[in-house]
């Protein structure tokens, strides 16, 4: 178990009938509900809070132990402990003793913030598909609702690994007037072509399950072949192929590790079958898909309603914004010309930053498993934003 105190998911409301939720495409919801956690204390003057964007398929539980969420089917034992607790707590990156940590579901999402596997309850059936299409402009403002509720007007920092760290990019450039301290971990500014193919791929893993049923599937079984099978696509980006070899060799290769012809045969394969198995356990089909779209489709000149990045950017220096960019050496999800790409936008701009490099051997999941190289900058740079 964690070594922080059990935590439990809270909700906030953030659209009924009388206000409801206008989402990007000009669809609206009447009943939006955001799961959320923390981690610290507010100070009187709300001036020491952070809001961690979680990555693709993260959650609201980024530190402690939270053994179950109200309602939610998918809350695994993988679940349970906080996917960034090596990075949140006292001492460590992001101090407790220090700041008022606030992570949230995605809008979309399946862990508590209302999604397509929520119950609609003008029908009292899931959404499915008819769930609105989220953009990241659609989860940071959802995201400003739940700090409105919260009572607090501007952040310390912005924080976000992967696809949490467009949501970091577009609620600065967004909203500047809201935040000091920016820190976007291996990210990118634009979604690469290489990525939205093999975000296609996932796409189309799911879309062809037939079990998927275009999306309506709750009360005849999810499309899990399809699910593991995207799973296993991106997998493969986020975990350095090395690490795969290392991870595999301590599996066994399983008599159901069997398709119409094929077995498979090695330990790489088996493992990679294992990643996409567990995986349907704990998440949601058409959350997966909205998630692919919304990092397909990412574009933060759009998102913030700019003229072009020199027009995105100059918010950040206008609001003497402090940006903390980090790129990994061995990262294949995204590469280290896509914060390259960023950090020349913010040397344009002159919006003050600091770039570095971190050197793994882990691949993309370094932001998850290596608090070490990254804690030491993440500490100085939030202390001389405080």
């Amino acid at each position: 178990m964690s070594e922080l105190r059990q935590v439990k998911t809270q909700f906030q409301v953030i659209a009924t009938p009388d206000k409801p939720f206008v989402f990007r495409n000009g669809e609206s919801l009447d009943h939006v509900t955001i799961a959320y956690e923390t981690y610290g204390t507010l100070n009187e003057e709300k001036s020491n809070a952070i809001l961690l964007f979680h990555a693709f398929s993260g959650s609201q539980h980024a530190a402690g132990y939270n053994p179950a969420v109200e309602g939610n089917d998918l809350w695994t034992q993988e679940c349970n402990d906080g996917w960034w607790e090596l990075f949140i707590g006292p001492g460590k990156a992001l101090d407790t003793d220090k700041y008022f940590i606030i992570c949230a579901n995605y809008v979309g999402g399946c862990y508590g913030s209302t999604g397509p596997s929520t119950i609609n309850p003008e029908t009292g059936k899931p959404h499915g598909s008819a769930f609105p299409h989220v953009t990241v402009n659609d989860i940071v403002r959802s995201q400003t609702l739940l700090l409105d509720a919260l009572g607090i007007g501007q952040l310390l920092a912005v924080v976000g690994p992967s696809t949490g760290g467009l949501c970091c990019i577009s609620f600065a450039t967004t909203h500047p007037e809201r935040v000091r301290v920016v820190i976007p971990i291996a990210t990118g500014v634009r979604t690469t072509v290489l990525n939205r193919i093999i975000l296609l791929e996932q796409i189309l893993a799911i879309e062809n399950d037939p079990k998927f049923q275009a999306g309506e599937y709750y009360e005849t079984g999810a499309p899990d072949t399809g699910l593991g099978l995207a799973r296993m696509i991106s997998h493969k980006t986020f975990v350095h192929l090395n690490a795969i070899q290392r991870r595999a060799s301590k599996d066994v290769v399983q008599p159901e590790d069997r398709f119409s012809w094929y077995r498979a045969h090695d330990h790489v394969e088996s493992y990679m079958l294992h990643q996409g198995k567990k995986f349907t356990d704990r998440f949601d089909a058409n959350t997966y898909l909205r998630i692919c779209e919304m990092w397909s489709q990412y574009d933060p000149v759009i998102d913030g309603n700019a003229v072009d990045t020199d027009d995105l950017f100059a918010r950040s220096h206008e609001a003497g914004h402090q940006y903390l960019v980090f790129s990994i050496d061995e990262d294949y999800c995204f590469y280290p010309e896509e914060q390259a790409a960023l950090v020349r936008l913010l040397k344009e701009s002159d919006v003050s930053h600091i770039y570095l490099t971190v050197h793994s051997e882990k691949g993309h999941d370094s932001f998850l498993l290596e608090p070490d190289l990254y804690t030491p900058h993440i500490q100085t740079v939030l202390e001389n934003g405080s």
